[in-house]
């Protein structure tokens, strides 16, 4: 039986300091909570106090589109489930010290310069993943015109950090991990060899298409 999204009404109209809140970034959250529930798998999303959002910006430099995700659905508990990948979420209250030996130094103080590996300081990691333990994470150098930012991955334990783009935008991003879920409802959850894992990425990959052709093209995702 599935179990219900908790917490994390996001709609348009409810974001920082009561300005609207985008449809983009609102249908891509809905979409991935009922990827959720249809697949049975728990998902817990709660808010976030202004307060706190305001101080993880003056440190992180979070773009505004990010801010209104922590403060209407705190990805408490979210870790998405597919053949290929699962990618766990990181909640408000992880997200400083998970920067920590990244954009910021043990004392938590935003690095000056690219560390030794190329880490830079406009890299902020908002998730990781559970097989691989590769960050995921925004590069808030350039915000859009929505207050957005594109999504990198880089493979871990290796010389230097070599980012791969994921997703065009931090609701790109929620978008296709919706979309992976949803691919992988005809897949068993256990036991996945490599021929389903190929039929997934596959299958997964013309639904990118559609959403964010450049996400596509990267190939992190087939």
């Amino acid at each position: 039986m599935p179990v219900p999204a908790a917490g994390g009404d996001f709609r348009p109209g409810s974001g920082e300091k009561g300005r609207d809140v985008d449809s983009d970034l609102a249908e891509a959250v809905s979409a991935l909570k009922e990827s959720f529930q249809r697949r049975g798998l728990q998902l817990e999303l709660g808010k976030t106090e202004a307060e706190v959002v305001t101080a993880l910006r003056s440190k992180l430099r979070l773009p505004r589109r990010y801010r209104d995700f922590l403060m209407e659905c705190d990805p408490v508990d979210v870790e998405t489930r597919t053949p290929a990948e699962r990618v766990r979420l990181i909640p408000a209250a992880e997200l400083e010290a998970e920067q920590v030996g990244f954009a910021l130094d043990d004392s938590h103080n935003p690095i000056a310069a690219p560390t030794a590996t190329g880490w830079r300081a406009s890299w902020v990691i908002v998730g990781h993943s559970a097989l691989l333990g590769d960050p995921y994470f925004l590069d808030v150098s350039s915000p859009d015109a929505e207050g957005d930012c594109p999504v990198y991955t880089a493979m871990s334990g290796t010389e230097s950090w070599k980012p791969r783009l994921c997703a065009s935008s931090f609701a790109m991003f929620i978008r296709i991990l919706a979309l992976g879920m949803e691919v992988a409802e005809g897949f068993a959850d256990d036991d996945i060899d490599m021929d389903d894992e190929q039929v997934f990425r596959d299958t997964l990959g013309p639904r990118i298409r559609q959403y964010d052709p450049a996400a596509l093209k990267a190939g992190h995702w087939t």
